[in-house]
């Protein structure tokens, strides 16, 4: 990990804020100089109003601190709303760059790790955002004035200053080991709670399947066990913290003691005055506030740290190719795969080994094969969704490497297995990845995926709330919605895994007479084992153990897994023992 002096994605965005900082240490000048005011104003009081009588002297004064504590109002107000302006340009700025990073990254780097990680890398950046726009600021700006004010001791008050020097060297090393006992704990705390969380976040994306089948009791202990972790830490960090910050509350009484003590024995030798002693002890209490404060925001200081490790370390992540250099021509949609290998980590096994496949426009083709077999990989791939580890993929003889992601799901129109839609209308959803598409085209693609009817026959129609994941509707309608979604903007790729899985017998057979007219100026891949879509394929491309065991004219690949022998017989890539077509194709 990166450390977080080395987060140069920071810098750019600190740059222009550096007049509002300079502004902020400014006002802060003038309210530091103005905290001599009371001070100064108590040694007054005790040392000549008092001893004199001086009652016009003593308004003088009081009219004086009026304008005082007016100002200091009107100064801290000021520095609030500009720290105010700074929090909002580092939301927005961070915030932007964040979301297009999170939207930029592959598929697969947003697959390995949990939604409660994605979701948490946002909290990073509201603790970046509180931390340089808040307290810790301010603290920093006002840390330095600890100086004025050990200075202005020495001058009233020379005898106790020695004191407030030792407490001084005494905070720092305070400071420094609460620093390194805190920060380790607050990591552990952090790494705790996210576990705690991914949990969480699984229960509620799993939560029909939780009430399916009862797993409220299977539940409870994991949850219990983990967020008796995530609290241990949490007291351990906190005991931690408390402790350092209990102790430098104890150092500041002592200071308090020591000071008086050390002055009444300066005052009853008359080397100062009870005036000076009690503005002294004033000035400390200014001078230890920021002191305490530095003890206690080394949990802010490790949790801001480990904030910036992680943000530099996805800002660091490389990113899809978002933009095209150049405007491409809408592609004719021939798929190409030369020894396309892939596997989903270093030590893993290839799902797919040295695949070549050419898969040209104008009709359907139908990839099959076991559970596992690396079907739905192969897809992916297809698709440009997944960049191999080895070989390429193709479109029109271009390496889809070349194409951006916006180029690419324009002109591949992909259902995933689980089709997912987005709190909104139906036609919001299936207007999804062209907001430009007309009210035409979407109700062209809704008819072509054999939905029309049914949103038709709803109260709203189009304007049909789906609810968080389209959970109002059903997974029939669900996945025809994600079909017409995949339509819009006449793509001349179509990519599907298991478009069927969802529908009845007759919308299966819908669904195939749609894709059988699409297919004859489009290429259709479909990772399919519903009879009726087979039916219909062109061709058929049995996938064993990530590679092609088979492939060619349906009818012909069909009647080979069934271990017949057709005049035209399929060209298999390997030569396995034949297996039932049922078997294959469960």
């Amino acid at each position: 990990m990166k450390d977080a002096g080395s987060s140069s994605w920071l810098r750019p965005v600190l740059a222009p804020l550096r007049p509002l900082f300079l502004e902020v240490l400014t006002i802060s000048f003038f309210a530091n100089v103005l905290a001599v005011a009371a001070p100064v104003f108590t040694l007054q009081v005790y040392d000549r109003v008092v001893y004199h009588n001086g009652l016009s002297t003593l308004q003088g004064l009081v009219l004086g601190m009026v304008l005082v504590v007016a100002f200091d109002y009107v100064l801290r107000q000021t520095r609030s709303r500009v720290l105010q302006r700074v929090a909002l340009e580092i939301d927005v700025k961070v915030g932007r760059r964040l979301f297009d990073t999170l939207v930029g990254l592959p598929l697969r780097t947003l697959e390995t790790r949990p939604a409660s990680y994605w979701q948490g890398v946002f909290r990073d950046l509201e603790t970046v955002r509180n931390t340089l726009s808040g307290a810790t600021v301010v603290l920093l700006v006002d840390l330095p004035f600890v100086f004025l004010f050990v200075g202005l001791v020495f001058v009233i008050a020379a005898p106790v200053a020695w004191v407030i020097v030792a407490a001084f060297v005494v905070f720092l090393l305070i400071a420094w080991r609460s620093a390194a006992s805190v920060t380790g704990a607050a990591g552990r705390e952090k790494k705790q709670a996210g576990e705690r969380d991914r949990l969480m976040a699984e229960t509620i994306l799993g939560r029909t399947t939780m009430k399916a089948v009862g797993m409220h009791d299977h539940l409870r202990p994991r949850w219990e066990d983990a967020q008796a972790a995530a609290i241990a830490q949490s007291v351990d960090r906190g005991m931690r913290s408390d402790g350092w910050v209990n102790l430098g509350h104890a150092m500041t009484i002592a200071t308090t003691v020591a000071m008086t003590t050390v002055g009444a024995l300066a005052i009853m030798e008359q080397q100062m005055t009870i005036g000076a002693l009690i503005a002294a002890n004033m000035l400390s209490g200014r001078m230890m506030g920021p002191m305490n404060q530095m003890v206690g925001a080394w949990r802010t200081v490790s949790g801001f740290r480990q904030s910036l490790r992680r943000l530099d370390g996805l800002f660091a992540l490389p990113l899809e190719r978002m933009a095209a250099t150049i405007t491409h021509e809408r592609p004719a949609g021939r798929l190409s795969l030369e020894k396309v290998s892939f596997r989903y980590g270093a030590a893993a096994n290839p799902v797919v080994s040295e695949v070549s496949l050419e898969v040209p426009p104008g009709g359907i083709t139908c990839l099959v094969g076991r559970n596992g077999s690396g079907k739905t990989t192969l897809a992916k791939l297809l698709a440009g969704l997944y960049a191999p580890e080895s070989g390429r993929v193709l479109l029109d003889g271009a390496d889809v490497a070349q194409f951006s992601r916006d180029e690419l799901a324009r002109w591949i129109g992909v259902v995933p297995q689980d089709c997912v839609l987005f709190a909104g209308t139906i036609r919001d959803n299936i207007a999804l990845g062209a907001p430009q598409a007309g009210d035409d085209e979407i109700t062209a693609a809704a008819k072509a995926a054999g939905v029309h009817l049914a949103i038709m026959d709803m109260a709203d129609g189009y304007a049909t709330d789906v609810g968080e994941g389209g959970a109002v509707v059903s997974g029939g309608i669900r996945q025809r919605i994600a079909i017409a979604r995949a339509l819009v903007g006449d793509p001349p790729v179509i990519v599907m895994d298991e478009p069927s899985s969802n529908l009845d017998r007759q919308a299966e057979e819908d669904l195939a007479k749609s894709l059988a007219r699409l297919a004859q100026d489009r290429n259709v891949v479909l990772v399919t084992h519903s009879p009726a879509l087979l039916a219909v394929a062109r061709s058929i491309v049995v996938i064993e153990r990530g590679r092609i065991a088979a492939g060619g004219p349906a009818a012909q690949v069909l009647a080979w897994l069934n271990g017949q022998k057709p005049a035209g017989q399929a060209q298999p890539a390997a030569k396995p023992t034949p297996v039932p077509a049922r078997t294959l194709l469960q």
